[in-house]
């Protein structure tokens, strides 16, 4: 698995524990109280870690190459799955997926960003970032659950949409205005969850929902660190204070009242363990469907705005 760099020193323990298991079978030596030590100094330091991790670190987390994608969480999350393809303009933006699912018996639409987990894989998803037609596909999949009256799950992680010429060409920034505004107007419950990256329109364009979420090591944010940091410092290098300074994790997107909660992750990231993330994610899903489903759609309607129309807070000095 793929260490990150201030995951190094746990890493080093780690090596140090197998290296007097070798010692110890190769010389008979009883060496387990030694090995124990350092097993509950590995636990001890990995806890106090993830506990305390810097805007920075969490964001190394929520582009951890083994991290789940789109189809792992489906296939631990749904009972079924079947895939809707198309923008039925002659296009299939494959950097979002999308279809019918049956979660704890509930029928929803589901739909999400993708990303691969090799080159080849992240060429076929455009690395997770949808171009327009991705965003019409979604519209038509959240229209038919709106006439059908199925609740909608949305599960995002992108760096943002695809910032290209043909992009532009086919009207990224309409496509991506257009879900804002007809989300807003569905009337049947709408849950999103930011699972890594949650990155400018590209992401708000699957997350106008009744409830928003984000998973413990995932972050969401108008522009990326590096962006931001290379609009105000002309340096890419400083995304880590931009980071800090963008109040982009869940405790502080919380505080901020932009997200409804944070769903948590095993030890060291959702990458360490797809059921146990899944599971969590599979109760929350279903723990908000009950709620939302009290209200009349109207109310759902009106639910969404009001908290769109609420967020944001200041201090004047």
């Amino acid at each position: 698995m793929t260490v990150l760099d201030f995951e190094k020193p746990i890493t080093e323990i780690h090596e140090k524990i197998e290296e007097l298991k070798k010692i110890s079978m190769e010389s008979g030596m009883d060496l387990s109280k030694e090995i124990e030590t350092f097993e509950q100094q590995a636990e001890d330091y990995k806890v106090d870690l993830y506990k305390n991790l810097k805007a920075a670190q969490k964001l190394q987390i929520a582009r951890h190459p083994e991290r789940p994608n789109f189809l792992n969480y489906v296939e631990n999350i749904c009972d079924d799955f079947i895939e809707l393809h198309g923008d039925h303009h002659g296009a299939d933006d494959r950097a979002i997926i999308g279809g019918l699912a049956k979660i704890g018996g509930q029928t929803v639409m589901i739909i999400g960003t993708m990303k691969g987990k090799s080159t080849k894989e992240n060429l076929e998803y455009n690395f997770g970032m949808p171009q327009p037609q991705g965003y019409r596909k979604a519209l038509r999949l959240f229209k038919h659950a709106d006439k059908f009256n199925i609740p909608i799950v949305t599960l995002i992680d992108t760096p943002g949409a695809y910032p290209g010429i043909s992009a532009e060409e086919t009207n990224q920034g309409g496509a991506i205005a257009v879900n804002l505004r007809d989300m807003a107007k569905l009337k049947v419950p709408v849950i999103a969850i930011i699972t890594g990256e949650g990155c400018s329109g590209g992401a708000l364009g699957l997350a106008v929902a009744n409830k928003v979420f984000l998973l413990e090591h995932s972050y969401y944010t108008v522009i990326s660190p590096e962006g931001c940091a290379s609009i105000l410092w002309r340096d890419a290098t400083k995304a880590g204070e931009a980071a800090e300074a963008l109040k982009i994790t869940s405790k502080d997107l919380l505080k901020l009242g932009v997200i409804d909660g944070e769903i948590k992750e095993p030890l060291g990231g959702a990458h360490h363990d797809y059921k146990v993330v899944s599971d969590n994610m599979k109760k929350v899903i279903l723990d908000s469907l009950k709620e939302l489903k009290k209200l009349s759609p109207d109310k759902l309607k009106q639910q969404r705005y009001d908290k769109f129309r609420q967020m944001g807070k200041f201090i004047e000095g």
